[in-house]
């Protein structure tokens, strides 16, 4: 099965997002990072999400807000 595309927006001063990004990385896990800091329409497409925090990840079609380890894994197949 191959991996679904991850998208995970951040932003700089952020801890869980460096813990999520150390959590992906650890397992192997390519994603695409969008820092909202940096490209500010970022910020836009996270709100069209339903988020207004850091980080929100996008696995497939799924919406994580928040780092959560244990949905992550279950959507990835960890």
């Amino acid at each position: 099965m191959t991996q679904p595309k991850v998208i995970l927006y951040t932003q700089p001063g952020c801890p869980p997002c460096g813990a999520e990004k150390e959590f992906l990385d650890s397992k192997g896990v390519e994603y695409e990072e969008r820092n909202i800091r940096e490209e500010p329409e970022y910020i836009q497409e996270m709100q069209e999400l339903g988020s207004h925090s850091t980080p929100t990840t996008v696995i497939g079609d799924e919406v994580v807000i928040g780092f959560d380890p244990e949905k992550m894994s279950d959507l990835l197949d960890l």
